[in-house]
């Protein structure tokens, strides 16, 4: 019972195509390779503008030793119990 054996996907395809249809299905399929297609061309324009520029690129940052510096906290008074 705990396993899922192939006639489980089978079954479970088959209602899809039945909810959906076979023109449902490959639309979406097709909506979803345009979505990767798409996502791959924005990442291939992001490559380029890192690459014009490398002098850029090759700044540091400023950390937090850029920072400035906060005024020393007097430390909590301990109450010991007598």
């Amino acid at each position: 019972m705990g396993s899922v054996s192939i006639w489980h996907w089978v079954v479970v395809g088959i209602i899809v195509m039945l909810l959906f249809g076979r023109g449902k299905v490959s639309d979406l399929m097709g909506d979803v390779a345009k979505g990767i297609k798409s996502f791959k061309k924005g990442m291939a324009d992001d490559e380029p503008v890192a690459a014009a520029h490398p002098a850029e690129a090759a700044k540091p940052v400023p950390g937090p030793a850029a920072a400035p510096q906060a005024a020393p906290q007097a430390a909590p008074h301990e109450h010991k119990a007598g």
